[in-house]
């Protein structure tokens, strides 16, 4: 208080209003992102792409220094929120940049709404139920959720590869059930059969019983799982000798997993995938951004192009200067110029432009990859296909979308949407 006594009567003095001068002070802002568990090395190129993206602005915005405080996770709410209190109670942050997975988004939702004076823009994570059901007006999600990253993936494998009968194996939490309905309800719509459902924990090691319990009559499995859980489950396929074709979910192929030791991963090749990027995107800005990350990191410190994680947090930090520079800086009467800018301004981002919806949830487009060999013994995803202005309802009217029922272990119903089921 008596810090603020003293800033009040300077300001006064010089013949300023008294909140002129915290708009001259640094910006703080706080990194929240998973350091620990099975997407740390994506948490890790997550602070990598904030950092690159202050380093491009000159580490200003809206005419203020940016200062940055990391706070690491463990993908689960409780440590979440507890990290995340402590960057506003104890660090003084004023934006915070985060969460990184799916659970996280939903308890950052309900932390925001006991902060209305500060700022959340979400890193990565996807979980449908973030924005849809009772969003916080202070929380941005400039990445599409989990199941617009599934568009278009469902008639993709139908169409083109003849694939029409799956198993299929997700994480049983909220990001693994929205990507897997983005899947399920374009590939159902497309007359696709979902034989039977295999739901596993996040952080799973042990994949024996699903590989050996997995039918025979299919043309593929879909699998929603990444990070360490999805090298396990590559090296325990491929120990059990297993070949049928694979179905990647968005974070199935991503680099955290093509750049993985060992051989086992190899089984991906030729497997179809979808999600927000596409490593060989030709357009100049998605260009332009890799070589910056290549030149910004060491080799052996980095990813040969960015990762999922890494891209949501850059476009998160991308967010954040433009609407700062857009109001000078201004995060007086609790920031309410800040997120009117937020909510309402067009974003141009490496992945093309960004526009968020009434629930401030990203309208954008959907890459579709295969992986192949990159003539140098390593994978890295191919772009087939691209969807563009893929909304939060799948294209769906908002009462059909709600209908289905939020994402879980049975929702999507196949039956329901023109497909089958078992």
């Amino acid at each position: 208080m008596r810090k603020a006594l003293i800033a009040s009567i300077s300001a006064l003095a010089l013949g300023l209003p008294s909140g002129a001068m915290a708009q001259d002070d640094p910006v703080r802002i706080g990194i929240l992102v998973a350091l620990e568990g099975a997407f740390a090395e994506g948490g890790a190129d997550g602070v990598r792409n904030v950092e690159l993206a202050i380093e491009q602005a000159g580490g200003s915005a809206g005419g203020r220094e940016i200062e940055t405080v990391v706070a690491p996770t463990d993908t689960t709410p409780d440590t979440t929120v507890r990290q995340a209190r402590k960057l506003i109670e104890q660090d003084e942050v004023d934006i915070i940049i985060g969460p990184l997975s799916g659970s996280e988004g939903i308890a950052m939702r309900d932390f925001a709404k006991t902060i209305p004076d500060h700022t959340v823009i979400n890193g990565i994570s996807g979980a449908l139920e973030t924005t849809w059901v009772d969003p916080a007006e202070n929380f941005f999600r400039f990445n599409l959720d989990g199941a617009q990253w599934g568009a278009g993936l469902g008639t993709y494998v139908v169409e083109e590869k003849g694939w029409d009968r799956v198993a299929t194996v997700a994480a049983d939490y909220s990001f693994g059930y929205t990507n897997f309905l983005g899947f399920a309800v374009d590939f159902c719509r497309a007359g696709g059969t979902i034989v039977e459902r295999f739901w596993v924990p996040l952080g799973s090691s042990d994949f024996g019983g699903v590989i050996a319990a997995m039918p025979t009559d299919i043309d593929a499995i879909y699998l929603g799982v990444g990070g360490t859980d999805a090298i396990n489950f590559l090296n325990q396929y491929a120990q059990a000798g297993a070949d049928t074709n694979l179905i990647g979910g968005t974070i199935m192929a991503d680099q955290t997993v093509l750049t993985s030791r060992g051989r086992a991963k190899e089984a991906l090749i030729g497997t179809p995938t979808s999600g927000p990027l596409a490593e060989d995107n030709p357009d100049p800005a998605w260009q332009d951004y890799v070589a910056a990350y290549r030149d910004a990191f060491p080799e052996d410190e980095r990813f040969p192009s960015p990762s999922l994680f890494g891209v949501g947090y850059y476009v998160a930090t991308l967010a954040a200067i433009q609407a700062l520079n857009e109001v000078d800086g201004d995060l007086s009467d609790g920031q309410a110029a800040f997120q009117e800018a937020l909510a309402t301004m067009p974003l141009e981002t490496p992945l093309g432009t960004v526009t968020l919806n009434e629930n401030r949830q990203a309208t954008g487009s959907v890459f579709i990859n295969e992986v192949v060999e990159d003539g140098e013994g390593g994978l890295k995803n191919e772009f087939k296909a691209r969807q563009d202005d893929v909304n939060q309802t799948l294209g769906m009217t908002v009462e059909a979308f709600t209908a289905m029922g939020l994402p879980s272990r049975t929702t999507p119903d196949c039956n329901a949407l023109g497909g089958n089921e078992g």
